[in-house]
């Protein structure tokens, strides 16, 4: 495979990456560990979140060729990019929670430049506004939790007109034993 046509696949790849994801998150890596690399890496893949180091050239053909503008301005110096197919929240959360626990954006060492959602570019502002989203799994649980409620409400009103029912017949025994005595 020559040079030519193995970047040709690379950006492929990246515009079919950038075309089926649901998020994508844009950062600089500039001074990251080896360990804080790793520890990143891992938090990612828990969340469903693929991270590689792109370059910039290749994610800007990708881009063009996928109709994505807006990139151009945001792809330079060192460039790395977390997208996930399943879930919108995942990427931002996790990169935004990560900097804030590693304290690496006071450091610059790791700051998101710009991120994607359903195939628009969206400036940094909207990327932390999508980080402080609860994630899939939380928007799941409090729907269910919203959806159980009534149904607990409705058995609690029944056992209270069972209970009142109970009450009722124990009370008219007492009476009739009360009255035979």
């Amino acid at each position: 495979m020559s040079d030519k046509s193995a970047k040709k696949a690379v950006v492929a790849e990246l515009k079919e990456q950038l075309e089926s994801s649901k998020a994508v998150v844009l950062t600089t890596y500039k001074g990251l560990t080896v360990e804080q690399d790793t520890e990143l890496r891992s938090e990612l893949r828990k969340a469903g979140v693929t991270y590689h180091v792109v370059k910039n050239t290749m994610l800007r053909i990708a881009a063009k060729e996928a109709g994505i503008e807006g990139l151009d301005e945001q792809l330079n110096g060192t460039t790395a990019m977390a997208y996930s197919t399943e879930d919108a929240v995942a990427p931002a959360k996790v990169i935004s929670e990560f900097i804030k626990k590693n304290k690496l954006d006071e450091a610059e060492v790791l700051q998101i430049k710009a991120g994607m959602l359903d195939g628009k570019v969206i400036a940094l502002e909207k990327v932390k506004e999508l980080a402080s989203l609860p994630s899939r799994e939380e928007l799941l649980a409090k729907l269910l939790g919203s959806m159980n409620a009534p149904i607990a409400n409705t058995a609690n009103v029944l056992q209270g007109v069972i209970r009142k029912a109970v009450y009722a017949l124990n009370a008219v025994r007492e009476q009739k034993e009360q009255a035979s005595a």
